[in-house]
């Protein structure tokens, strides 16, 4: 999907991203502008809520994990306040009870960092009985693991023991791992 296409928002383009990656916020608010969105972008769970509060956007992206809480209450909050609203949840931890929870609050898809702008506007424009199409360049299963691994060595304060451990893995093969390049 070329940023040049013109697409079909509907009377209402507006879009509310949530997420605390100030890069990934500002990157994507630009690129779903230049798709015809008007944006609107919050980086906590409060500042999400009051933004969907006060005018409840057609469209949202809001990413899973927030610094002051869970990026569902703003799913719930944008589904009670606007039925027919086109909610795209994204996460670093891509797991299946976390995508059923998404779903049940009211979250239309669910994608796995990193999604790019792409992935996220078939995504919220997809029709609710079809899938979007699969990405042009998925990321392998091997970095998939080391993201993941790379997540929660930096969330351990980058202690290798510690990391080992909530991973359940040997340390020496964690460190292997950690001294390798990101596989593509």
């Amino acid at each position: 999907m070329e940023t040049t296409e013109e697409l079909d928002l509907g009377s209402d383009p507006s879009l509310l991203i949530v997420d605390d990656d100030d890069a990934f916020l500002k990157r994507l608010a630009r690129a779903m502008e230049k798709r015809g969105f008007a944006v609107e972008t919050a980086e906590s769970v409060a500042a999400g809520r009051a933004r969907a509060s006060h005018a409840p956007p057609a469209y949202a992206v809001v990413d899973l994990r927030l610094g002051d809480g869970n990026g569902l209450d703003v799913v719930e909050l944008i589904r009670a306040k606007r039925e027919d609203a086109r909610i795209v949840v994204l996460t670093g931890y891509g797991a299946i009870a976390t995508a059923v929870a998404a779903v049940k609050i009211g979250a239309t898809d669910y994608l796995s960092k990193p999604a790019d702008a792409n992935q996220i506007t078939a995504a919220l424009l997809a029709k609710t009985e079809d899938l979007p199409p699969p990405p042009e360049n998925p990321m392998s299963a091997d970095r998939v693991r080391w993201e993941h691994i790379q997540r929660i060595y930096e969330q351990c304060d980058r202690n290798v023991s510690e990391t080992a451990r909530r991973l359940s893995m040997h340390r020496r093969t964690l460190q292997r791992i950690l001294a390798k390049r990101s596989p593509r």
